[in-house]
Parts: C-alpha cells; sequence; structure tokens
C-alpha cells in the first residue's frame, strides 16, 4: 500500500478517513453526518465578528489613504514634482545671475567706489521735458521732506493724540455744562435782584406819602 502524503491537499483527512469507516461499518449515516455539518450559532456569531473586523481593517485603511492624499494635498507645493520643478528652474536663474555678478566682480566693485557726483548723463532730447517735470517735482518733494518725515515719526503717537483728545473734549463737555448752569444762575439772580429792588421802591414810595401825609403843609 502506497503511503499517503499529509501535506497533499487532494488527499483525505484522517477525520474524513474515520467517518467514512464509521459510515461504512453503520455506525453512523449520513443524516448524522449532515446535521453535525451545519454550523452551530456561535461559530457563526464568530463568523460575523470577523467580517466586522475586516470592515473595519478596511475602513482605518481608508481613512489612512485619504489623510495621507490630505497630506500630500496640503504639502504639494513642497513635495510636489511639478512645483519642485519650478522651484529648481528658479535657482537656477538666480545661480547664473549671481554667477554672471561675480565674473563681474571687479569691473561693478571700479564703478562702485568711482563717485557719480559733478557728472553729466547722457538723455536724448526727447526726454527733456519729462526730466524737467521730474526735476520739478523732485525739488518740491525734498522741500516737504522734512514735514513727510515728522508725520511719519508722529504715526506712532496717533493713538496717544486722539486719547489726548477725546480727553480733552470730554472736559470742554463739562465746562460748557457748568458755564450753562452757571449762566442760568446768574439770571435768576438778575431777575431775583430786580423783584428785590422793585419791593424796595414800592416801600420807599409808601414810606414816603406817609412821611408827607404826617407832615403839616
Amino acid at each position: 500500500m502506497a503511503c499517503l502524503n499529509p501535506w497533499d491537499p487532494a488527499q483525505p483527512t484522517a477525520a474524513e478517513l474515520v467517518l467514512s469507516k464509521c459510515l461504512a461499518a453503520g455506525v453512523v449515516t449520513q443524516e448524522m453526518l449532515d446535521l453535525s455539518a451545519k454550523q452551530a450559532p456561535c461559530f457563526v456569531h464568530l463568523t460575523e465578528v470577523e467580517k466586522i473586523a475586516d470592515i473595519r481593517a478596511e475602513i482605518n485603511q481608508k481613512s489612512l489613504e485619504a489623510e495621507i492624499m490630505g497630506l500630500e494635498k496640503e504639502t504639494a507645493d513642497i513635495a510636489h514634482p511639478y512645483f519642485l520643478t519650478q522651484k529648481c528652474h528658479a535657482l537656477q536663474v538666480m545661480n547664473k545671475h549671481l554667477e554672471a555678478v561675480l565674473k563681474e566682480k571687479r569691473t561693478l566693485r571700479q564703478r562702485l567706489m568711482k563717485p557719480l557726483c559733478q557728472e553729466n548723463f547722457p538723455i536724448e532730447a526727447i526726454f527733456h521735458r519729462y526730466v524737467a517735470e521730474l526735476l520739478t517735482l523732485a525739488v518740491a518733494f525734498i522741500e516737504k521732506l522734512e514735514s513727510h518725515l515728522q508725520t511719519i515719526k508722529s504715526i506712532p503717537q496717533i493713538p496717544l493724540t486722539m486719547k489726548n483728545m477725546d480727553n480733552a473734549l470730554a472736559k470742554i463737555n463739562l465746562l460748557v455744562t457748568e458755564t450753562e448752569e452757571l449762566a442760568e444762575q446768574i439770571l435768576r439772580w438778575r431777575e431775583l435782584q430786580k423783584g428785590i429792588r422793585y419791593d424796595n421802591s414800592e416801600i420807599t414810595n409808601e414810606s414816603d406819602s406817609s412821611f408827607r401825609s404826617l407832615v403839616p403843609p
């Protein structure tokens, strides 16, 4: 009898061989085997739990992929090849410009060390009118430069100045209110003085008439 290979998936298992022998001997019937082959409720529940675990794992995987995509979108201007290519091109252009400047370093240094005062710059005749207008504007700007600088220096003090103006305005309003009240008091005092003078004049007239009546003619 040939030896069976236990690793061959096509070969029956030991449990299957035992069951087939029991079935052939009449110890068990096919109906009993069919009934025992049905899954118990606990195994069904375990299967559902496994499915739920698989679904959760898939959801977590999709969430992780979504986070990675969002991070890539946020850092696209830094890590995306297109933007990196543009930045690399800009750096290359700047590098070429710096190389050109370094090549002309000696000439540039001589030009910077050379004074520009009392030198004439050639200007085409068609631009003379604009230069005259520009000089007029420059002179006006230089004349007002000091006042402009003072205005710029006073900008940080504007909040304090506004606060002082508000306080002064409040004091002025208070003084106006007090002045109005004082004016009303003065007017009432004048009316009272007029009434007292009128009463005194009447009393004086009555006393004079009484005195005259007592004195024989």
